[in-house]
């Protein structure tokens, strides 16, 4: 019985279960069919669908990370594409270190942008990028880093609500100016490109791609049952009061500012992820990526699929980049009116998002069939 207590989280979970099992057969299958089955075969999947899905993977679990903190603590982040975007580059900076002698110039130590604008030696925050374990520590820290000093600052400064939301929007553009700077370091309008390799093995190779792939959907299954974990526990019960009544949640003990920094910094951390498997499939990192509409984007994401469920993150983030790639390649010329009509319909029709659309018809269906099942009889004599 209490085994059974301790597994509720994962056990009431029947749709995200379902979702997750879903997205473990794609990661298995798909590569085999790239790999295994010859390209003249109708059941071949191609590089670039491995590379396209892989894509979305990364968005889904970057959407998962706003829903973590919108959701379900009622922080409405405008700025998480900077965690993206700095764990994209803590990962873009290891591929560039291994480049090495094979860049353009040659140097074995500096990157070709550097020796482009006649740096003489490698920055100190570039060393340690070489070993792929301090690289991917970095994907972890520096967002974290960012999300903690920013989220101590503004909730204990008792910041909320569409104030909160124009400083993290203030937050990523101020990052965006400074990474467009050459001064900077990290490549400047042109960003990092031009990688080679990860761990020794070529990122052209198609074993690369499809191990990419599986990693990808493997960190978006992981985090989607620790943020379930999270929001199932008594934390999460916590972060729910806070998302309904601030004020009263404080009142009654709780530090509520402890709690919002905990959940801004984890999801910050998996925005992070999502940007540092983005990157290496994709083939570049640059400023662009701090854009500001970017990380409105990732809210549409989530009201699309569902606010305040996890899998309803994943399936929105899904659905709108798959539209996008649809309408880009359908209707070059105007796809953006057919995102914007697409949003627009979302907002109008689905306020609950598309999981919200599907449950409602599931609970009509299930009221007419209670509605319309033949009464017992009593069996009271006449």
């Amino acid at each position: 019985m209490t085994t059974n207590k301790r597994l509720d989280w994962l056990l009431n979970d029947v749709a995200g279960k379902r979702l997750m099992l879903l997205v473990l057969a794609v990661i298995i299958v798909l590569p085999m069919l790239n790999t295994m089955v010859p390209k003249d075969s109708f059941f071949h999947v191609s590089s670039f669908t491995i590379g396209l899905l892989g894509k979305y993977l990364c968005f889904a679990l970057l959407a998962l990370a706003v829903d973590l903190i919108w959701g379900y603590c009622g922080i409405l982040s405008l700025g998480h594409g900077a965690f993206f975007a700095l764990g994209g580059y803590a990962m873009g900076m290891y591929l560039m270190r291994q480049i090495g002698d094979r860049g353009m110039y040659g140097n074995p130590e500096l990157p070709d942008f550097m020796v482009f604008l006649d740096w003489k030696e490698l920055p100190w925050y570039w060393y340690g990028f070489d070993n792929f374990g301090f690289a991917m520590l970095m994907v972890l820290v520096a967002p974290a880093i960012l999300a903690f000093v920013f989220g101590w600052l503004a909730f204990r400064s008792r910041v909320t609500g569409v104030y909160l939301s124009i400083i993290t929007q203030a937050m990523t553009y101020a990052l965006l100016l400074a990474f467009f700077r050459n001064d900077m370091g990290f490549g400047g309008n042109n960003g990092l490109t031009d990688f080679k390799d990860i761990l020794g093995f070529s990122l052209q190779s198609d074993i690369t791609k499809n191990t990419l792939f599986f990693c990808s959907g493997l960190a978006l299954i992981l985090a989607y049952f620790l943020c379930r974990f999270v929001v199932s526990s008594k934390l999460g019960r916590v972060l729910v009061a806070i998302r309904d009544a601030e004020s009263r949640t404080r009142f009654t003990g709780y530090r509520v500012e402890h709690y919002k920094l905990f959940v801004f910094v984890l999801s910050a951390m998996l925005a992070g992820v999502a940007g540092a498997l983005y990157v290496p499939q994709v083939g570049i990192i640059n400023p662009g990526e701090f854009s500001p509409i970017n990380s409105i984007e990732i809210i549409i994401w989530v009201a699309v699929g569902g606010r305040g469920c996890l899998y309803g993150a994943v399936i929105g983030a899904v659905l709108v980049n798959y539209g996008k790639t649809y309408f880009t390649g359908a209707f070059p010329e105007i796809w953006l009116f057919m995102l914007g009509g697409l949003f627009v319909v979302s907002t109008l029709f689905l306020p609950q998002g598309v999981v919200g659309v599907v449950q409602q018809w599931k609970d009509s269906r299930a009221e007419k069939k209670a509605l319309s099942a033949p009464v017992a009889d009593s069996g009271a004599p006449s």
